[in-house]
């Protein structure tokens, strides 16, 4: 996972607020980039999905079911995740409708931004063994 903690969810079960604490030791650092180590923009945005999977869990609206990415939209990185930062996870559901919903996530470092967008997803039956599709 590349959430470490979840600081709060809101009441209403429409936001979480998590971190992730980027090691040194991040297997993806020794791949990018060898001399200057940065965290992959995609990785960001996953572990703003992750924050959001654990957001869409919590509010019981994917009981038994299997999340899936379905779109993203609006990211433009701003700011370079470095080995030691901390990287703090704000998201919240902006809209849900049958099995489809979207999310808006930030992601900042010190207070400054690092990324933002919207995150759709859909949440399916899990797939049994033998069922096709």
């Amino acid at each position: 996972l590349l959430v470490d903690r979840v600081e709060e969810i809101s009441p209403d079960k429409s936001s979480i607020v998590a971190t992730k604490n980027v090691s040194a030791n991040e297997p993806f650092f020794q791949g990018h980039f060898p001399a200057y180590p940065i965290m992959p923009g995609v990785l960001v945005v996953e572990a703003l999905a992750q924050a959001g999977a654990i957001l869409v869990a919590q509010s019981g609206a994917s009981e038994g079911k299997l999340g899936v990415l379905a779109g993203l939209d609006g990211f433009r990185f701003r700011k370079p995740v470095l080995p030691g930062d901390v990287l703090r996870l704000e998201v919240r559901v902006t809209k849900m409708r049958g099995p489809v919903g979207k999310l808006q996530g930030r992601a900042t470092v010190d207070g400054q931004l690092v990324t933002e967008g919207e995150i759709t997803f859909a949440v399916a039956d899990v797939p049994t063994a033998g069922s096709s599709g």
